[in-house]
């Protein structure tokens, strides 16, 4: 994931980052072999995704797409652009490389995205399942199994 560019706004969650500023969608680290995944707080708007984009469409040109995707507790939605951003980037990844999507961890606290996740979950290509942001490591072992 190195291309990635992050997106920093100022004190979304203060005390938990660097000078008070802290990254909207980043890369995870530590993650098993095979697998991507990335942290989503605050809210997060179209230029944010836009600037992602360039990462994504190297995540989906691979043979098994296993990721993991953290809403952390502050993500509060999209902002100005945001959802259609999202709708255009997962969506229309999900069509041209349907077959290649294998695992898609979601790991939240957020109820919400819990209830919106399974209502989607038949149009998800692949397995698509959620965990507790408590059981982060538990999702990444998921995403890497077969």
């Amino acid at each position: 994931m190195g291309g990635l560019r992050l997106k920093f706004r100022r004190g979304c969650l203060p005390g938990r980052s660097w000078k008070g500023w802290i990254p909207i969608i980043e890369a995870l680290r530590e993650m098993p072999h095979g697998v991507t995944g990335v942290r989503v707080s605050c809210r997060v708007s179209g230029e944010e995704l836009r600037q992602f984009r360039p990462t994504w469409e190297k995540l989906v040109e691979t043979e098994e797409i296993r990721f993991v995707e953290v809403i952390d507790s502050d993500y509060d939605g999209f902002g100005p652009g945001g959802l259609v951003e999202d709708w255009k980037m997962s969506w229309g990844n999900f069509v041209r490389h349907h077959s290649a999507f294998k695992r898609i961890a979601v790991v939240t606290d957020k109820e919400w995205i819990v209830h919106a996740v399974h209502a989607l979950a038949w149009m998800v290509p692949g397995e698509i399942k959620v965990f507790a942001l408590g059981d982060l490591d538990d999702a990444k072992q998921w995403a890497a199994s077969d």
